[in-house]
């Protein structure tokens, strides 16, 4: 029997998880650099599953499967294709990233209080994330994605609601009531998407017989199995509703904004740069998958709620006067892209969709923590409080700069190439949408720009004269994530070369070929 690898790389930090929970109260530094070494361990799990993965073989490799309810046909099968290893691969690295860069983020409140933070709690809620969304990227039994999908939520909700962010102008009791709205609304909203997408769950037991997604594919393939067009797109909305509420797409993007300003730093990155990428990740899994007609069927109506979360979210980000909530808008745009690139139905679209996935995440994780480190210094979230950071930070305001350029796709830097594949593999079948979704460039160019101007440039405030440059912790933490922007940026073909065969395969699925040019090359 072979090692069980894909189980080490979730099991791993679970285990984890409850040792840094166990830790004893007066040991807060000893729980941190327990956790940090579980994470740097899944890290090397998440190496080892990227360099025995290949590309050009089997679609799902490093299976496992085992019997596990066996009266209602659920086992524990798990399994990975292109797609997951680089979502597996994103997640592993920017862990101990959100680690190191939460270093003192659960801290005492005050110095010399008694008013303790459970530091140990912090620290596991995030390995116990980790452990969570690393099975739900491979899981291939629909039941078990389903549980590890929704048991997410309940160490989000504690990590939102019990750590937030200190940088509050109304004091501690107006913060703590924030934050627990903050999570309360995360909670209901994803909790309504998954009891939605349990009734489909259900719903496809009763037309298959089993939860098992390879085993539904290959039925549904040579003909085995049949859906009703009616019972098909029932089944699709219900799946989709609940990604689209994690993802998160417009309408049911609002939970997003107040999550990530009522959160800390490297909490804020976990939701956005990892646990929102179930959401797009399962739509290319499942939906798909699953249900091609029915998604074929759907697509020029979630093509227009891709549309206009692109154009709604960069534009409210113009408007923004807290970082936070800014950089919240801005990846509600990005998702949009991302969403536009699935539904787009061509290789392009797909490849840049899932590409836009792991460099959003490097992306976000190096603006967002940049910002952290910026407003904990200063003791404010507002734009405005901010003037003349680059004269007295300059390495600060420098890779300020590098993760802002990053998020506006500029020529160079990772996410250009994939909002680049996303917009041509967009206008290859849907010239309009194509259109008008590079007025996000734009916009996101000018909330950008703006931000780094309001905040970096101009006359030196007071209040920022003191602030002292990134700490050599702190340089830790950037440093990896601007070098890796510059990297796939110039160089993407590490992650295109695993993700394009798993495209190719989900395209088949769907029944949909590129379509040809309009004109010919040349001979």
């Amino acid at each position: 029997m072979s090692f069980p690898l894909l189980t080490a790389t979730a099991v791993l930090p679970a285990v984890g998880a409850v040792a840094t929970a166990a830790v004893p109260a007066a040991r807060r530094t000893t729980a941190k650099w327990l956790a940090l070494v579980v994470s740097l361990a899944t890290l090397a799990l998440a190496i080892t599953v990227l360099v025995r993965f290949d590309p050009g073989g089997a679609r799902y490799q490093l299976t496992e499967s085992h019997a596990w309810i066996k009266d209602f046909g659920v086992r524990y099968e798990l399994g990975v294709d292109g797609i997951a290893v680089a979502l597996v691969a994103l997640t592993a690295v920017l862990i101990p990233f959100i680690i190191l860069a939460g270093w003192h983020d659960a801290d005492p409140l005050e110095t010399g209080s008694k008013r303790w933070r459970p530091t140990q709690g912090f620290f596991a809620l995030i390995l116990a994330v980790e452990a969570m969304v690393l099975i739900s990227f491979e899981a291939t039994d629909v039941f078990l994605f389903y549980i590890f999908f929704e048991a997410m939520l309940i160490p989000m909700y504690f990590l939102i609601g019990g750590f937030g962010d200190r940088a509050h102008a109304q004091g501690e009791a107006a913060a703590s009531t924030q934050r627990s709205y903050a999570a309360v609304k995360f909670l209901l909203y994803n909790l309504a998407g998954g009891l939605i997408m349990l009734a489909a769950v259900i719903g496809l037991y009763v037309v298959a017989g089993n939860f098992s997604l390879a085993e539904i594919a290959h039925a549904r393939a040579n003909g085995s199995l049949h859906m009703a067009t009616s019972t098909e797109r029932w089944l699709f909305l219900g799946f989709f509703f609940a990604f689209a509420v994690k993802a998160p797409l417009w309408p049911l993007h609002t939970w997003l904004p107040n999550a990530m300003q009522e959160s800390t730093a490297p909490v804020a990155v976990l939701i956005t740069a990892v646990v929102d990428k179930v959401g797009t990740f399962a739509m290319l899994r499942f939906c798909l998958q699953l249900f091609p007609e029915a998604s074929k069927w759907a697509t020029p109506v979630i093509l227009v709620l891709a549309l206009i979360s692109i154009v709604y979210g960069a534009l409210l980000a113009v408007g923004q006067r807290d970082i936070k909530r800014l950089v919240a808008y801005a990846s509600i745009s990005h998702f949009g892209f991302i969403i536009m690139g699935i539904f787009a139905m061509t290789s392009q679209g797909q490849s840049g969709a899932t590409l836009y996935m792991v460099n959003h995440g490097i992306s976000t994780a190096a603006l967002m923590l940049v910002a952290g480190f910026l407003i904990s210094r200063r003791g404010s979230r507002l734009i405005a409080d901010y003037g003349g950071v680059q004269k007295v930070a300059p390495v600060l305001a420098g890779t300020f700069l590098i993760g802002g350029l990053a998020t506006l796709s500029l020529p160079g830097l990772a996410p250009f190439v994939s909002e680049f594949l996303v917009l041509v593999g967009t206008f290859t079948r849907y010239p309009a949408i194509g259109v008008i979704a590079t007025f996000g460039i734009v916009l996101a160019a000018l909330y950008t720009l703006v931000l780094y101007q309001r905040t970096m440039t101009g006359p030196v405030k007071p209040e920022v004269s003191a602030m002292p440059d990134l700490r050599v912790r702190e340089l830790v933490v950037v440093a990896p994530l601007i070098v890796l922007l510059i990297f796939l940026g110039v160089y993407p073909k590490p992650v295109t070369d695993i993700v394009n065969p798993a495209v190719k395969q989900t395209m088949s699925d769907v029944h949909k070929t590129d379509p040809k040019p309009s004109v010919e090359a040349a001979k």
